[in-house]
């Protein structure tokens, strides 16, 4: 079957979905991303997801033509009409043409991949970006298509051996991966970089937070720094693609013994189950239409 997809109001062939030479996305990356994960049929925690994009799109002057339910629709459609209950769900929006009324969507669901089991057995090596992250910078903290500096040091760090490659910001404070948020564990307490810095609100950020207050598990979000990383004694990585990743090197760096610690372990399961709780209520709710 031809890999079908949502574009500017309709299910298409993958093949017929023709962007404008004049979108804006494509000619300046004026535009943002979501990636879902889809687990029998329901996507987890996708208010979160629309929540962030509907709030960038604002925060940019992103022209936004679509209603959240718009949106919801486009996703559950396209995953229906490629026949996936596991899917990988990535959603773009740009303003459109520069001098047109309508943005444009574009909505594509594929089989889900996941990483190799072993990095949640045995836990993965990161390495330190060399490029910074600028606060000030307008697109910074949000999930936008200007990604090619991103993928470029995650390219560099799959050379090295490695998961993902870690970002600083231009005055040496920890800030997030190239996909994914970090986590540092020292003493049973968790902590993150704080939103503010600024850095991207992760959905399964938001979930692990969330499972750290149902646990009554210590966290808390402030400034980090290289000393904090490399004294923690547990590190892990998140996105809802990857859910819960344990870090075990950072560089020549060993992180605690080397091993997947007890917390990650009790998060990794923790997540599993509200990735679960989550679906099963979008399902029994049939918000999925």
């Amino acid at each position: 079957m031809a890999e079908k997809v949502f574009f500017n109001g309709k299910i298409v062939d993958a093949s017929a979905a023709g962007i404008s030479v004049r979108d804006v996305g494509f000619l300046y990356g004026a535009g943002l991303f979501e990636t879902m994960r889809c687990y029998g049929g329901a996507v987890f925690s996708l208010d979160d997801h629309l929540e962030r994009l509907f709030a960038s799109a604002e925060a940019l002057s992103v022209k936004n033509t679509y209603s959240r339910k718009d949106v919801r629709g486009a996703v559950y459609a396209t995953i229906r009409a490629n026949g996936l209950k596991d899917a990988r769900v990535r959603l773009t929006l740009t303003s459109g043409e520069a001098h047109g009324d309508k943005s444009t969507l574009l909505v594509m669901a594929t089989p889900y991949e996941g990483y190799p089991l072993e990095y949640y057995e045995k836990g993965v090596k990161v390495v330190l970006c060399n490029m910074r992250q600028n606060p000030d910078e307008v697109i910074c903290g949000h999930k936008t298509l200007n990604y090619f500096a991103r993928m470029s040091a995650l390219n560099q760090a799959r050379t090295k051996g490695a998961a993902e490659a870690i970002w600083f910001t231009t005055d040496g404070r920890l800030a997030e991966g190239c996909i994914s948020n970090i986590f540092l564990v020292k003493g049973g307490a968790m902590a993150t970089p704080v939103l503010t810095l600024p850095v991207l609100p992760g959905v399964a950020r938001k979930a692990v937070l969330e499972i750290a207050g149902r646990q009554s598990i210590q966290f808390v979000e402030r400034e980090l720094h290289i000393n904090d990383l490399l004294d923690a004694e547990e590190v892990f990585l998140t996105n809802v693609i990857m859910g819960v990743m344990p870090v075990v090197g950072i560089e020549a760096h060993t992180v605690g013994d080397g091993k997947v610690g007890p917390v990650v372990k009790k998060l990794m399961g923790l997540y599993e189950s509200l990735v679960q709780e989550r679906c099963s209520k979008e399902l029994a709710e049939g918000h999925t239409t």
